[in-house]
């Protein structure tokens, strides 16, 4: 985590928790020749785009606040939803997606694929059981955590 993230972050998580809302992600990055604050936000039933513009006005007074200006350049603030293909980085995501349907992408490939999407059924500290369908059948597997390089919510077609 960048030191510009780690001392906004506190600032931040206060703010959207105000608005009944749970702090997702933060983003510190450069894109062409700006820089981004990127901060993501969501709550039970879906972030609105009225939830955004009150946390974004709400974080870009309390930001500008802070002593010392912990951003070395200018920025922009960007205060949306994490989106329907979200990644799950922390254990409350992962628990949270338990019924949902997700997609794994590992390091070495597991029972012969680089990838599988299905239903999270379990998560345990050792590993992922998933329901997946391969060709007609539904099968369900159990996939070392170790082995998973990314994990994101997907959409099921």
């Amino acid at each position: 985590m960048s030191k510009v993230i780690e001392s906004v972050v506190p600032v931040i998580e206060p703010i959207v928790e105000s608005e009944n809302c749970y702090l997702v992600d933060v983003e510190y990055l450069k894109e062409g020749p700006n820089w981004y604050l990127r901060v993501y936000a969501d709550k039970e039933k879906g972030i609105d785009i009225e939830d955004c513009a009150e946390i974004s006005e709400k974080l870009s007074e309390a930001l500008d606040q802070i002593s010392p200006d912990p951003f070395p350049k200018a920025y922009f603030l960007e205060v949306s939803s994490p989106g329907a293909e979200r990644p799950l980085k922390t254990e409350q995501d992962i628990l949270n997606a338990v019924g949902e349907y997700i997609h794994l992408d590992y390091y070495v490939p597991q029972f012969g694929e680089k990838f599988h999407e299905g239903t999270l059924l379990e998560v345990t500290d050792e590993m992922f059981q998933i329901e997946v369908t391969i060709k007609t059948r539904k099968k369900v597997l159990e996939i070392k955590r170790d082995a998973v390089s990314k994990l994101r919510l997907a959409i099921k077609f």
